[in-house]
């Protein structure tokens, strides 16, 4: 596969780390305005003098514990959900209910080790596992079998988890052949 570079300015950026960067970006932006959690409440039902209305809370930060697998070269170049090629390589899972296109923080209970993944098809088959990872996701992670995992949700208002995902997506994962 050839890979064709974008030009950004002074600085020369493959096409598929760009588009990944861009779409990362327009989500975050999109779903920052429809969940600010901190614009105002406004209307008639808020009483100032009650200061259990007044309280602020944060958003709750979905997650899910439980055991992942991963699929690889049975796959390769097959449809997926979304209609893209499954990449075994690449940094995607399957998963049964989040939307397609959600940025996931997935991490190996066992080794602390993380990577951010993109839904991208359904699954997974057994009914006793959470999410099915992509072979370059599992390896990245260090899963060879089975692993117990806890994802969690990229929310458009936390700049950490974005900057660990920005960063992620500038380093080079390299990965070998089989597992």
């Amino acid at each position: 596969m050839k890979i064709i570079s974008t030009n950004m300015g002074d600085k020369t950026v493959p096409t598929r780390r760009g588009v990944a960067i861009a779409t990362l970006l327009v989500a975050l932006g999109m779903t920052a305005s429809a969940s600010d959690a901190t614009a105002p409440a406004t209307g008639s039902d808020t009483n100032p003098a009650n200061p259990a209305q007044q309280q602020h809370t944060k958003p709750r930060r979905w997650y899910q514990i439980g055991t992942a697998s991963w699929y690889g070269r049975y796959f390769q170049g097959k449809q997926t959900a979304n209609g893209e090629s499954y990449d075994m390589n690449g940094l995607t899972c399957a998963h049964r209910s989040l939307p397609l296109g959600t940025w996931l923080r997935v991490t190996n209970l066992k080794n602390r080790k993380s990577v951010f993944v993109r839904v991208n098809d359904r699954g997974p088959m057994p009914d006793d596992r959470i999410v099915d990872l992509s072979y370059g996701a599992a390896k990245a992670v260090g899963i060879s079998g089975l692993a117990k995992v806890k994802l969690e949700k990229l929310l458009p208002g936390d700049p950490e988890m974005a900057r660990q995902l920005i960063a992620q997506l500038h380093v080079p994962i390299a990965v070998g052949q089989g597992l």
